[in-house]
């Protein structure tokens, strides 16, 4: 009898444990989209879109995650302080702008999306800088959104090659200040500090000939906004 009772408990501790794998696997499945070499849809798609649009991916929008598209999503993390595995999961998403599943172009998720990279941006960018002087940082990124030398959204200008410094030397992945949302909404509700600026650049570190050449429009803090 007590075999018998120590079979039926082993049992029962055999297939709760299965149970409780089965389960965790699920959850990891819903919890943590990934798409990499192979994967399909529409997610795929604008992630195409998202790299063509800064010069990452010269192939076809197909929604088909082929090597050309492994090879800009490689690009694209070497460049944005991601591991370069070639691989889109949370974080390489959340550096696109796009959340799995959904469309990331129209309404309020936009909008969420857009505060949120121009939040990052300012605080990354503009540190340490007075609020106005945060705000026109933000302000730039905007009116660069506008100007035909650009690209036509915050995202696209944000990920440029080359654009900003704190996308290379990581300073962009570091927390959000608190301030820097307030100036990001600010920004986003229309305030220009900046004059309609389009560039700026702190004259202490800036190791470029060609950004002194720019017309200053207003020095704020430690920055030159020039257009």
């Amino acid at each position: 009898m007590p075999r018998r009772k120590l079979a039926i408990s082993l049992i029962i501790i055999f297939l709760l444990n299965i149970l409780i794998i089965s389960l965790f696997q699920e959850m990891q499945k819903a919890g943590a989209a990934v798409y990499r070499r192979g994967s399909t849809g529409s997610v795929v798609t604008q992630i195409q879109q998202k790299l063509k649009n800064w010069g990452y991916y010269f192939g076809s929008v197909d929604g088909v995650f082929g090597p050309a598209t492994e090879q800009a999503v490689r690009y694209f993390q070497s460049r944005n302080g991601l591991v370069v595995d070639g691989i889109v999961g949370d974080q390489t998403l959340r550096a696109l702008g796009i959340q799995s599943g959904t469309s990331t172009t129209v309404g309020a998720t936009s909008r969420s999306n857009d505060l949120a990279l121009l939040a990052q941006l300012i605080s990354a960018e503009a540190r340490g800088e007075p609020y106005i002087g945060q705000v026109a940082v933000g302000a730039v990124v905007l009116n660069r959104v506008k100007h035909p030398s650009f690209p036509n959204s915050i995202a696209g200008v944000i990920y440029q090659p080359g654009a900003f410094t704190c996308l290379d030397d990581g300073q962009f992945y570091e927390p959000v200040a608190e301030s820097a949302w307030r100036a990001a909404q600010d920004a986003l509700n229309g305030w220009d500090p900046s004059g309609g600026a389009i560039y700026y650049f702190n004259p202490s570190t800036a190791t470029s000939a060609w950004i002194w050449s720019r017309p200053l429009l207003t020095v704020i803090g430690k920055h030159r906004f020039c257009s």
